[in-house]
């Protein structure tokens, strides 16, 4: 694991070692992890729900025939078997 060094107002400091010692963090280091977590998993769902509203606005909905289904499972046959051939040799 790789260091790295982050100076702070005296007041954030304050902050930071009061969280860790009564927030339950064995650290500093692991009470920022937790930020950095905490940040990835809110910028992961707010990708999710930009998605979710580009599906929504993107027309009016269909039903899904045999074909497109057919469609689907070969797609997903044929990244398999690339995925496979990209492994093996």
């Amino acid at each position: 694991m790789k260091s790295i060094n982050i100076s702070l107002p005296e007041s954030m400091r304050a902050y930071v070692e009061e969280k860790v010692a009564t927030g339950g963090y064995s650290s500093v280091s692991e009470y920022f992890r937790e930020l950095v977590r905490q940040d990835q998993k809110r910028q992961a769902a707010e990708r999710l729900e930009t998605m979710l509203l580009e599906g929504l606005n993107s027309g009016n909905a269909t039903e899904m025939t045999t074909d497109d289904w057919e469609d689907i499972r070969q797609a997903v046959r044929e990244r398999i078997a690339k995925h496979k051939r990209s492994t093996e040799g």
